[in-house]
């Protein structure tokens, strides 16, 4: 009897699953927990096998990751990829290790937090015999971590109030006298720090470590001017759309876009932006194994589909092979073309693998403050 209870309950996860209201991960964990082995529910054997789930933030990006990079990887391997828009953050990661259930097989995670998790532990290491080191910019081959895509902070400002003579650094944004107007900042503290320093005076080679007091102070200075400390880049590009600020630090993907749908009463430039990368990790203990995991990192350094996101998304390509592959049309929005490298200020990764998750609580607090 209860083994034919075991049965009936195996046929409705069966059921469950060809209706659509749970997943096959869902139905791998709920076999698991009553007993049952994937083999016994019709059709689904092996199911856990081909399925691997990367996990991104959201937005545009689950579509447009999908199609660069999971759809590709699907049609050649024949895995499932579900993309999970719900963020990767650093405390989110460390859970899932502790926890013991994993529930993302890669994660498109800030190098910082991959270099701190790795160091307690908590990543694979990544299989440079499997993802192939030379295509992968140097400064983001790491030891848990493999340059996707790179990304920056600009200035974004209104073209209109300023014609000729458009802010071209932080000194600039912070100067309310000569460019009058509402500022907006990120909520989450990457890039501002660098900005009020440099604003202040601090030389590009003496950045780092980042003087953290002093960044509050100038910060602070500017607090009477700062309409948001904007956490959503959507809600940045409304704000310098709808003119409610007179400039913005602003993702250059989300600057591309406001850009076009002001047509250029909204520009921006490379000009002392904020340099950031973002890197594929994976936490040990993901359900498709880290072989697997491994062999999609490798698929996504592919230059073609690398330019694809570029042109889709404005993401700049790890991959160095891929910049001689951007059409003319989009080499000034390539963040990462040694060209537009040059105008930036890259980012210590080793200081936020440090200092992170201590300053942002601090800097949360005084931004409410």
């Amino acid at each position: 009897m209860h083994k034919n209870f075991k049965q009936d309950l195996a046929l409705i996860l069966e059921e469950k699953l060809r209706a659509g209201t749970i997943d096959r991960r869902t139905l791998v964990r709920s076999a698991a927990a009553l007993g049952l082995t994937a083999a016994v529910i019709p059709g689904v054997a092996g199911a856990a096998d081909k399925e691997l789930v990367v996990v991104n933030w959201g937005g545009d990006a689950i579509e447009l990751m999908a199609n660069a990079w999971g759809k590709p990887f699907e049609e050649a391997s024949g895995v499932k990829v579900i993309i999970d828009g719900s963020g990767p953050t650093e405390g989110s990661m460390k859970q899932q290790f502790e926890s013991g259930a994993v529930r993302w097989d890669v994660c498109d995670a800030e190098a910082g937090s991959v270099i701190n998790l790795g160091s307690q532990g908590m990543m694979e290491p990544i299989d440079y015999s499997i993802v192939d080191k030379n295509k992968v910019d140097p400064s983001v081959a790491l030891e848990y971590g493999s340059g996707n895509y790179f990304f920056s902070y600009v200035i974004a400002c209104d073209n209109v109030a300023f014609a000729g003579n458009p802010p071209r650094n932080w000194v600039d944004f912070w100067d309310v006298e000569k460019f009058p107007g509402k500022r907006a900042l990120y909520k989450w503290m990457n890039g501002v720090l660098e900005g009020a320093l440099l604003a202040d005076g601090v030389p590009v080679e003496e950045l780092y470590p980042l003087d953290v007091d002093r960044a509050f102070k100038k910060i602070d200075e500017l607090k009477p001017h700062i309409a948001s400390f904007w956490g959503s880049g959507a809600e940045v590009q409304q704000m310098l759309r709808e003119r409610e600020i007179s400039m913005g630090m602003i993702w250059n993907t989300r600057a591309t876009l406001v850009r076009e749908d002001t047509n250029g009463e909204v520009d921006w430039s490379f000009d002392n932006a904020i340099y950031f990368p973002s890197t594929w990790a994976v936490i040990k203990g993901n359900p498709a194994g880290p072989e697997t995991a491994m062999q999609f990192i490798a698929s996504c350094q592919d230059p073609e589909s690398q330019v694809e996101l570029l042109k889709a998304y404005g993401a700049g390509p790890a991959n160095p092979a891929a910049h001689a592959l951007v059409p003319d049309e989009f080499k000034a929005i390539d963040c990462s073309s040694p060209e537009n490298v040059a105008k930036q200020i890259q980012t210590s990764i080793d200081w936020y693998a440090a200092n992170y998750a201590a300053v942002l609580d601090r800097y949360l607090t005084f931004i409410a403050s």
